[in-house]
């Protein structure tokens, strides 16, 4: 059950508003995904290193279409929602894997707070 709404910006400055977004462990976070830019973006949350391998994997394959629960891809003007539970406290990782954009800095970490 979703237990908050955050809503999150995506543009071609290439950087996600809020970039930085704290949740507390066990949350249900309905993200609702806003692409206004002029470009095709993407909002997936994982780990740095399965960011990391994913980004170079579409550079590779830039034609490559995923759909996977971790994340939601928009075209210029849409909006989507994407659904997730922090299970874990610590960090949690979010990027654009666009081919070019996650270099481009366009990522952010959402804070995962242990329970008291």
């Amino acid at each position: 059950m979703v237990t908050r709404t955050v809503v999150v910006d995506m543009n071609d400055t290439m950087r996600f508003s809020p970039s930085t977004i704290t949740v507390k462990q066990g949350e249900v976070v309905r993200f609702v995904v806003k692409n206004s830019g002029k470009l095709k973006h993407e909002m997936v949350i994982g780990s740095a290193s399965e960011l990391k391998e994913h980004a170079q994997m579409m550079m590779k394959f830039p034609e490559m279409e995923h759909a996977e629960a971790n994340q939601v891809t928009l075209a210029p003007g849409m909006s989507g929602n994407l659904v997730w539970q922090f299970d874990s406290a610590g960090k949690v990782e979010f990027a654009c894997l666009q081919p070019g954009h996650f270099e481009a800095g366009m990522k952010g970490i959402v804070a995962v707070e242990g329970k008291m």
